[in-house]
């Protein structure tokens, strides 16, 4: 707790972990998660999890975030792209999702309005999370402001850096930036090991990991990222210092 926070703020703090099963959920909840961003493939980046899994939601005890993406690759959609994602966040909603998490971008690098607008339509008593998109577009606080008027409560990113401890600056930027409005949530490369750090100098109340073990196992040649309760535990306590 730094000098200027309170203890109802440092309460506040928020760990939400990214798992791409249903099995990790449940592990980094019972760790101390409070939020669950729910995926499949988290080595493609992380994809829409499979209508099993999601039916699977009303099991994990915490807030689920459900990532909305049909495809690996780019977050550049068409129409096609588009309608899938409207009918996976249906999905997720009737299976009990606290909310859902996606982005889009145009050709010229910045947040696709048109796509993102159709799709915040479909999203009524969900929460909903802009991804890491918003890390690839040329102008973060042009996009900010974007993301507040469409609707976002949240934005995920490393400040447009491979990692946030590297994109610090940026984050803190964004955060004063965003004054309230929106909650900039820092995530890459967050550890037990430099999350107070991260969160006294960007001013973010919350943190977004994959606390991931150190041994990828492999399934048929794929990466299998398994999450390690151990390091969602010292997470969340290094959170709470």
């Amino acid at each position: 707790m730094t000098l200027s926070e309170t203890p109802d703020q440092v309460a506040a703090r928020v760990l939400e972990v990214c798992v791409e099963s249903f099995q990790d959920a449940v592990l980094a909840v019972d760790a101390g998660a409070d939020r669950i961003e729910y995926c499949s493939a988290l080595a493609l980046g992380g994809l829409t999890p499979t209508p099993g899994a999601l039916a699977m939601i009303g099991n994990i005890k915490a807030p689920c975030m459900v990532m909305i993406r049909p495809r690996p690759g780019n977050f550049c959609y068409d129409a096609n792209d588009c309608a899938i994602m409207k009918h996976e966040i249906a999905m997720a909603r009737a299976c009990g999702a606290a909310g859902v998490v996606f982005g889009a971008t145009d050709d010229a690098g910045q947040l696709d309005t048109d796509i993102l607008r159709d799709l915040m339509a479909e999203c009524a008593g969900l929460e909903v999370t802009l991804h890491r998109a918003f890390d690839e577009v040329h102008d973060q606080f042009g996009a900010l402001e974007q993301a507040i008027d469409l609707g976002f409560e949240r934005i995920l990113t490393s400040g447009g850096a491979p990692d946030a401890n590297t994109g610090i600056d940026r984050i803190a930027a964004l955060t004063e930036r965003a004054a309230g409005r929106i909650v900039i949530l820092p995530g890459a490369g967050i550890s037990s090991a430099n999350a107070a750090d991260i969160l006294n100098k960007s001013g973010a109340h919350e943190l977004h990991a994959s606390c991931k073990a150190d041994v990828a196992a492999k399934v048929d040649g794929a990466g299998r990222v398994k999450v390690a309760p151990d390091r969602v535990r010292a997470l969340k306590n290094a959170m709470d210092i």
